[in-house]
């Protein structure tokens, strides 16, 4: 019983995955920024990344980078959720949902149109050229 509640919760923190992935592969008129394969990766990396200790929920945005909202919104723990993103995905760029933009998000869509630009790539986060 236990497997069953823990697969159930695992299929719900990936929801969002899903529906970003869905409605970036959807949108009309080929305005999509990056291939249907490169949005099928970065689903790999979103379930993956919801996995992580201090992540509550991520979704996949539009740009390529991967958006989360924390469990816990502190410079440590985000520093921590970011390491360890950084760590596993050294190409990757994450970017934290802050509280403010949390109470705007009315849907999936509203995040996955997000633009992951204000945020620092991992790349020049570890350093890499």
């Amino acid at each position: 019983m236990l497997l069953v509640l823990a697969t159930g919760a695992a299929r719900a923190d990936n929801e969002n995955c899903r529906k970003s992935r869905e409605y970036l592969m959807a949108t009309p008129g080929g305005d999509q920024a990056l291939t249907p394969q490169a949005y099928n990766d970065l689903f790999r990396i979103c379930i993956a990344t919801t996995a992580m200790p201090n992540v509550k929920d991520a979704y996949i945005l539009k740009d390529g980078g991967i958006a989360v909202i924390p469990k816990q919104d502190s410079v440590p723990a985000t520093a921590s959720t970011l390491a360890q993103f950084c760590d596993t995905y050294p190409h990757g760029v994450l970017r934290f949902i802050t509280r403010k933009e949390k109470l705007s998000i009315r849907s999936v869509t509203d995040v996955a149109r997000m633009s992951s630009t204000s945020s620092t790539p991992c790349k020049k986060i570890k350093g890499i050229s």
